[in-house]
């Protein structure tokens, strides 16, 4: 496939590892002979690969087998600050390549294709685009790059082992050339039009404010690929937004989707995996001994309808579920973790089944919240909340700690008294509209309102 250097601007609206896969679905399958490859997608930097569930569901709703699709887990997620250097909890590019090149494997063998399709958030496509020129370039169809800082998040001369320094040895050795893409991969890129806050040209969004980075909006651009300008779309949400759907689905199946809604399922069977962040540092390590409860609640109050639907504890694996579900029912997670608060997490209903319902406790109550007596936050994984591009509003005000301009900020936290204990919050994004119920921070509990789009 020959790639144009062009770059199209498009509008938009405002186990050493764990792979979450998916069994096949309702809908009908694709035609004979137009069958896509697998896709796996691959999530970025402390991420899961439960960020790729809505993408998912537009997958199956437009008639692509679950089980051709795979969201890896890396085991941990978050990158070193020196890529050479050991670091607890975290990974180095060549830890996420290997555990890439392994899930690679594992998709081709369960699917006998002899060729997979990549799309990747942010750090992502840096490990696809390592995977790739290091000799996966034969087991690779299609490489689709959203949002990665293919340049650099910084690019100075200080720092040259990390792996964000668009001048350090890692992203160097990914750009030599005169093309910057492996040939015989088609390449497409998906980035911000000035919107993401890893592509600026000022450092103040890495906390280095009014030094430059060398870096652009234009730094997520590959010269030999297809790369296409999403509007003003935020740094995940070029990979997550239905905009970005449209895109993955069309550069890989060389057609346009038959849609972009999510089609229902008649029943829904949720599970996942349960994760921590022990010393603060995000990890795709599974927890044993968690305890994981779903109720059906009032989409109006918060409130429960009746005892859990679901209850278990997770064992050696980490795994809760499955869980059966109403598609119409607005649900409670309540996820009870050792050496952590007691989560209880709102989430709108989910119209399709899914195995990557994947969970993270809250992060501990620390000194900002000592005299508080509920905690709510409200969270947007798929996405930043943007003022004034957005509705945002957090118990029927815009939330104060969600700063303006560019999107930088995926939680917002509203501290309340004692006596506030037991009433809703509706939180509001958009469309979506959570009511979450508060909880007593005194019995180490913590409140989320968990957005899915």
């Amino acid at each position: 496939m020959k790639l144009s250097r062009r770059t199209i601007l498009q509008g938009a609206a405002s186990v050493p590892f764990a792979l979450a896969s998916l069994r096949t679905g309702a809908l009908a399958q694709t035609a004979p002979g137009t069958e896509l490859p697998p896709i796996l997608f691959v999530h970025g930097n402390g991420d899961y690969g439960a960020l790729w569930i809505t993408t998912l569901w537009r997958m199956e709703s437009n008639g692509v087998a679950r089980d051709r699709m795979m969201a890896i887990n890396f085991t941990d997620p978050l990158a070193r600050n020196d890529d050479k250097v050991e670091q607890a909890g975290r990974s180095s590019t060549e830890d996420q390549r290997r555990e890439l090149a392994a899930a690679i494997t594992e998709l081709k063998r369960r699917t006998g294709a002899p060729r997979v399709a990549l799309v990747g958030s942010s750090r992502g496509g840096n490990a696809i685009r390592n995977v790739i020129k290091n000799g996966g370039a034969g087991d690779v169809s299609h490489a689709v790059l959203c949002g990665t800082p293919n340049h650099g998040v910084f690019a100075t001369d200080d720092q040259p082992n990390n792996e964000f320094n668009g001048r350090g040895t890692f992203l160097r050795s990914l750009n030599e050339g005169e093309s910057e893409v492996t040939p015989g991969v088609a390449f497409l890129t998906l980035r911000s039009d000035g919107m993401d806050k890893f592509a600026q040209s000022d450092g103040r969004f890495i906390g280095k404010p009014g030094t430059p980075t060398n870096v652009t909006a234009q730094g997520p651009e590959l010269k030999g690929a297809t790369n296409m300008v999403l509007g003003a779309l935020d740094h995940r949400e070029v990979a997550f937004h239905p905009r970005a759907f449209r895109e993955i689905y069309k550069f890989i199946a060389g057609s346009e989707p038959a849609r972009i809604a999510i089609v229902p399922e008649t029943s829904v069977r949720l599970s996942g995996l349960v994760t921590g962040t022990p010393g603060g540092v995000p990890t795709n390590r599974p927890v044993a001994g968690a305890t994981v409860d779903v109720f059906r609640v009032d989409p109006d109050t918060g409130e429960r309808k009746g005892g859990a639907l679901y209850s278990s504890k997770t064992g050696s694996d980490g795994r809760w579920g499955p869980a059966q579900v109403d598609p119409a029912w607005s649900l409670e997670f309540v996820l009870t973790s050792p050496d952590a608060p007691t989560t209880h997490i709102y989430r709108s209903p989910f119209p399709r089944s899914s195995e990557v319902v994947h969970l993270r406790p809250a992060r501990p109550l620390g000194p900002a919240d000592k005299d508080a007596g509920a905690v709510v936050i409200m969270s947007r994984p798929r996405g930043y909340f943007g003022l004034p591009r957005d509705v945002v509003l957090l118990d029927g005000k815009e939330p104060a700690d969600v700063k303006p301009g560019v999107p930088t900020d995926a939680a917002a936290t509203l501290r309340l008294p004692a006596s506030e204990v037991g009433r809703n919050i509706v939180a509001q994004f958009g469309e979506e509209r959570i009511v979450a119920r508060t909880w007593p921070a005194s019995e180490n509990r913590i409140a989320i309102a968990e957005l899915t789009y």
